[in-house]
């Protein structure tokens, strides 16, 4: 699927909690692919995104110009992409200079770029052309941009998990032999040296299986043991990353920090594509979401939180391959969500006791704004800055804290004992602004 993926689509839709980056953790952003002949045009995409969402991350499978204008000074980072196919030319200095004075200087530094990625899953691609020139490419590129004056702009390139050799246990993750040293090394060696991220695809979805279907999904599950470890797995995402953990670890490059530049779920496809659905969309992006924003990391990255991209924005109506290929898709056309939110079997909100003095509700308020939680949303012409007044702002504050903490009960709404638990909704304060808080309604402060 390595090549019917290159213009990305996934799914962000009605009530995923999405993280702005922070100065030192990273949380979600999209993939914006345009193989579609219906797509908004890029001007009213990025003023959806600033004005109507807080995702602050896009990734680019081009370096399209009208995109490129249309993001700038609207503070959303950028990824954009070299093409497979230019990587051999961009070996040599001079081609390079000329990409960036193309497709980098006229737009940087009013647009946000912030990484530039050579190629996509080049591994998996079995051009020999293309792979052994990948890391001269990634090399020379990050020349121009020095020679260009520009610093502050990484050079990285996806991967699938196909370069893995050994993906089980995660504790045994080894790269396929030959690539190993040839090309891994010399990669994550120029990933150090310029503290750039090893980004990777992975797609739980591809190995999707009834049997394993709440491994896969992030359901509750018996889990997969690690014998090597005695770890037991309780969902396949975390797997995945930990076995290129591991391989990243038998070269001696464990240190190289890791994105996940695709992930996500289709939500239609072909008769034989069963699993493609809404219900299982909703659930593998909503539980994604919520694990990569608990700072959790994975078991043998501890207490981490990964920059992580969801394959896509749009779906892509245009896409070769299986239906499933152009249902990746987080919003439609017209930008709303792609799916239903789905419904946990616990719910639970965290509320003011009833009667709590204004002190305590305003001491709540300031205290959950001042630890990531974004409040824009009530702040005069914010989505729910209606009723104006202080217990629906503290309700929503205190409810924002506890969700994004991972509803762990009296750990999080506690609130100096001026909070309870409810299973009946708030609805704070109208139906609109539910909607928004769900999917848009989360962000810690913004990337330093």
């Amino acid at each position: 699927m390595w090549s019917t993926r290159s213009s990305g689509l996934v799914v962000l839709q009605a009530s995923l909690l999405i993280l702005r980056f922070a100065a030192t953790t990273s949380a979600i952003g999209v993939n914006y692919g345009t193989i579609a002949n219906n797509l908004p045009k890029p001007a009213e995409v990025a003023n959806f995104l600033k004005t109507k969402t807080t995702i602050d991350a896009i990734k680019l499978f081009d370096a399209n110009p009208e995109i490129l204008r249309a993001f700038a000074n609207t503070n959303i980072s950028v990824t954009v992409s070299v093409g497979n196919g230019d990587i051999p030319a961009l070996v040599q200095l001079p081609a390079a200079k000329n990409w960036v004075a193309a497709n980098i200087v006229p737009f940087y530094p009013s647009t946000k770029i912030i990484r530039v990625v050579v190629g996509n899953e080049i591994m998996q691609s079995a051009n020999k052309d293309w792979i052994y020139n990948l890391v001269p490419a990634m090399k020379s590129i990050n020349n121009a941009l020095i020679e260009a004056g520009i610093k502050d702009i990484k050079i990285s390139t996806p991967n699938t998990l196909g370069f893995l050799g050994v993906s089980e246990p995660p504790s045994a993750g080894k790269f396929r032999e030959g690539y190993d040293k040839d090309i891994i090394a010399p990669m994550l060696e120029f990933l150090r040296e310029t503290k750039s991220a090893f980004m990777i695809n992975p797609y739980p979805y591809f190995n999707y299986a009834d049997s394993i279907s709440d491994y896969i999904l992030f359901k509750p599950n018996k889990g997969v043991y690690d014998p090597n470890t005695r770890i037991t797995y309780s969902n396949m995402f975390d797997a995945q990353i930990d076995a290129v953990y591991s391989a990243m670890r038998a070269l001696g490059y464990s240190d190289v920090p890791i994105v996940v530049a695709e992930t996500g779920w289709p939500s239609a496809g072909d008769p034989r594509e069963s699993s493609a659905t809404v219900d299982n969309a909703a659930s593998f992006n909503w539980n994604l979401i919520q694990k990569v924003n608990s700072g959790k990391g994975t078991p043998l990255m501890p207490n981490k939180q990964f920059e992580t991209y969801i394959f896509a924005l749009f779906n892509e109506n245009q896409k070769p391959g299986a239906t499933s290929e152009r249902n990746f898709g987080l919003f439609k056309q017209d930008f709303t969500p792609t799916q239903p939110q789905p419904q946990p079997t616990d719910k639970k909100f965290c509320v003011p006791i009833p009667n709590t003095n204004p002190q305590s509700l305003q001491g709540n308020l300031d205290w959950v704004c001042s630890q990531g939680i974004d409040c824009a949303p009530i702040q005069p012409g914010g989505s729910c800055f209606e009723p104006n007044t202080l217990w629906s702002h503290a309700q929503y504050a205190m409810n924002a804290y506890y969700a994004l903490k991972g509803r762990r009960d009296d750990n999080d709404c506690h609130f100096k004992q001026t909070a309870l638990l409810t299973t009946n909704n708030p609805n704070y304060p109208r139906h609109i602004c539910k909607l928004k808080k769900a999917l848009y309604g989360l962000k810690q402060a913004p990337r330093t």
